[in-house]
């Protein structure tokens, strides 16, 4: 089921946290100390590490991430004794192929500053993952609304070199089953394609019926990774 082949194209997606950080697309959402890349604390927890971090690196994350916070972390080897692993979990990448365009969606309009509180609002209810007050930063997001009300949303994400991903895939549990979340996937589909670049997107491995449905999409697994929560001691 797992792809563990690379290309050069795809190998970006190995260690996405810290392609999309060393890279042009998101350079302005980024904190850096020596080689150590995280985005900035109200858009993103996530933390990049060099695939061949040092103690030094380590050393440097800790400052970063500071004392009392935690960040997200790809990391599946063994954790310094300076760090506390607060949550560990695996989580499925899948992409699109180059063939897959997408639909527009008249009824997805993009959503903006404005929005933001609506949008923590629907993130806090359904939990599709880190969701914070500058997330809407890091690309598109849409939405469809229901009388007025936002009911679903997903928006971009990581963005390493040739690649978007797709992520806070989330709808209010009184209008889920409709296809809203599926439609809005398939728009944001659209508008990657039109920049020609490639969607891709992480779900727990635990979640089979997403994973499923993302298959219906078009997607295809790639490979597994780890996800880690740490926290510097």
């Amino acid at each position: 089921m797992v792809n563990q082949l690379k290309t050069d194209v795809e190998h970006v997606l190995d260690n996405p946290v810290y392609s999309a950080l060393s890279g042009p697309a998101q350079a302005e959402l980024a904190e850096r100390r020596g080689r150590v890349l995280r985005y900035r604390t109200d858009v993103s927890p996530f933390l990049g590490l060099p695939a061949d971090a040092t103690e030094r690196d380590w050393a440097d994350a800790a400052r970063l991430v500071g004392h009392g916070s935690a960040a997200y972390v790809h990391h599946s080897g063994p954790v310094p004794a300076t760090w506390t692993v607060a949550d560990r979990f695996d989580v499925v990448q899948m992409t699109a192929p180059p063939a897959l365009t997408g639909a527009p969606d008249a009824r997805a309009v993009r959503l903006g500053a404005a929005d933001v509180p609506e949008m923590l609002d629907l993130a806090g209810r359904t939990k599709p993952g880190p969701f914070l007050p500058r997330t809407i930063e890091m690309g598109t997001y849409l939405g469809i609304r229901r009388d007025g009300v936002l009911a679903a949303m997903a928006g971009e994400r990581m963005r390493p070199a040739g690649w978007v991903e797709i992520s806070a895939v989330c709808t209010a549990p009184d209008h889920r089953g409709q296809g809203l979340g599926s439609s809005l996937v398939r728009a944001l589909i659209a508008g990657i394609a039109g920049r020609e670049e490639r969607a891709f997107l992480h779900v727990a491995a635990t979640n089979t019926n997403a994973i499923r449905l993302y298959e219906t999409l078009g997607f295809a697994v790639r490979r597994e990774l780890f996800m880690t929560v740490l926290r510097p001691r």
